[in-house]
């Protein structure tokens, strides 16, 4: 039987995200249009609407389902913003964020893994992403100031940089901790006053660069 991966985008969101207390139907409605496998090697399409992380390559993985919309959701994207992602991966969380952000900048460390980042947005009818191959713990401070700003890497606390690209009001969202384990975290600017709120024990590749870690 041909497999529908509609009806497996659909069971993903109701059981894995929605069931799990993802409520933003914004955000849900966004992880059930983005199709999934389209990036994810081909050999592991059969097993990509699946409850778990999957190698991408160059030893980085596309985030399981729920953990891309709890880390979406946290970042309270509305339809104007423009926001700025540090760790492309396969451009799977970008695509998520793109229908709902005006504009998404994303930095992707590595030149390959970038480059079949943008070969997956294309074949899945993504535009307004912009992947950008950079020291992602810099941010883009020429493009700043970004209404909301994710790390999809594990950072042992948020680079400074990234504060300071903040817009008034934004948020930014980031697993924070150890290379083993991490908190995830949200961090909403007010002025010069930085909101800190946290949830949950998450584990992430480490975020390389001058305010992470060591290659």
């Amino acid at each position: 039987m041909k497999r529908d991966e509609r009806i497996e985008r659909h069971r993903m969101v109701e059981h894995q995200i929605r069931d799990r207390g993802v409520s933003d139907e914004r955000v849900l409605t966004a992880m059930e249009a983005v199709p999934r496998h389209l990036f994810v090697p081909p050999d592991l399409q059969n097993v990509a609407y699946g409850d778990h992380p999957l190698p991408i390559g160059e030893g980085q993985t596309i985030s399981q389902p729920y953990i891309v919309a709890v880390m979406t959701e946290l970042l309270a994207i509305g339809p104007g913003d423009r926001v700025l992602e540090i760790g492309t991966g396969s451009g799977y969380g970008a695509a998520v964020l793109a229908r709902l952000a005006d504009e998404v900048w994303s930095i992707e460390r590595i030149p390959a893994v970038a480059a079949q980042a943008r070969e997956n947005l294309r074949a899945a009818g993504v535009e307004n992403v912009h992947v950008v191959v950079a020291n992602g713990t810099l941010g883009l401070p020429d493009r700043a100031p970004f209404d909301g700003i994710i790390v999809t890497a594990a950072t042992p606390s948020v680079p400074d940089p990234l504060f300071e690209q903040l817009a008034d009001g934004g948020r930014l969202v980031a697993p924070v901790g150890g290379r083993d384990l991490q908190y995830l975290m949200r961090y909403t600017r007010h002025g010069t006053d930085i909101k800190q709120e946290s949830w949950g024990g998450v584990v992430f590749v480490p975020l390389i660069g001058e305010y992470g870690w060591e290659d």
